[in-house]
């Protein structure tokens, strides 16, 4: 009888320990929800598909995000619907301080080096109804250079996109965002464009809805105020699918814009519907 008498008094401790650590974890919970007013997040990714989310990764968290777009699908099995055209950024966040999030990147369209930052005015509580986030970033274009245009200046290659991010979540399932924008072109291609418009304003609408605990549909367009008449270019729109998994979130897209950074899908997107995605990763 001694034999069993370790093993059973060994598994009615445990039971009652993990009862017990139940207990603490609902209690804690409890004191959370409690002292913690805020409401979630109303995104779980950064972007909603081309167009800034108003979610900041928490102080000391490390985030690489990967977005791929592929050629227009309009060209069907020439380029294989696009996939034999890339274009690849590869960018990473951090946040030195609370609310605060830096991040530096690399796109393969005009080979642009890009560093941002995005900051939170307010968070969306029992007092507050909606975020408030800032955002802005300066592009370097290094596709052109001297060789090829020898009267170009050296602020000839950035531009510049600043954003006032509004976003609410209405209920467990529906979020919504407003970003009005300012964007600064220092180059403009009149061989493309009908006139010279350094200066742009425009308004990205976005939301996100909830399908499951790991799945959302979110859509976003952006209206260019200020596009010339007879441009090439399009407003540019994205829609698609989030789906999490623990530490990562893929992004799958359609869109028509092959640039993800805001000087370039605010301001050029092409117009032709294009497959891509983004994926995020933290650290």
């Amino acid at each position: 009888m001694k034999k069993y008498f370790l093993p059973i008094a060994f598994t009615v401790v445990s039971i009652f320990a993990v009862n017990a650590q139940d207990d603490l974890l609902d209690e804690l919970n409890e004191v959370t929800t409690n002292e913690n007013s805020f409401e979630l997040p109303a995104f779980k990714a950064m972007k909603i598909g081309n167009l800034q989310s108003t979610k900041i990764g928490e102080k000391g968290d490390l985030y690489l995000l990967v977005s791929h777009r592929f050629g227009a699908l309009k060209k069907g099995f020439d380029t294989f619907l696009g996939l034999d055209e890339a274009n690849t950024k590869i960018q990473l966040l951090y946040s030195f301080w609370e609310g605060i999030q830096l991040s530096i990147s690399r796109e393969s369209y005009n080979r642009t080096f890009a560093a941002a930052a995005k900051v939170r005015f307010a968070r969306q509580s029992k007092d507050f109804p909606i975020n408030l986030v800032g955002y802005t970033t300066i592009n370097r274009n290094t596709l052109i250079d001297k060789t090829i245009f020898p009267a170009l200046k050296s602020e000839d290659q950035n531009s510049y996109a600043s954003q006032l991010l509004i976003s609410r979540r209405f209920s467990d399932h529906f979020s919504f965002e407003v970003a009005p924008t300012y964007v600064r072109e220092n180059l403009q291609n009149l061989n493309v464009l009908p006139e010279a418009k350094h200066h742009q304003f425009a308004l990205g609408f976005g939301g996100r809805y909830k399908l499951s605990k790991r799945m959302s549909l979110n859509a976003e367009y952006v209206y260019n105020t200020t596009r010339p008449s007879g441009s090439p270019f399009d407003n540019s729109y994205a829609f698609g699918l989030d789906i999490e998994t623990g530490g990562h979130v893929f992004q799958l897209l359609f869109t028509n814009a092959q640039s993800s950074n805001e000087t370039g899908f605010i301001s050029n997107a092409e117009g032709d519907i294009l497959f891509g995605f983004n994926i995020v990763r933290v650290f």
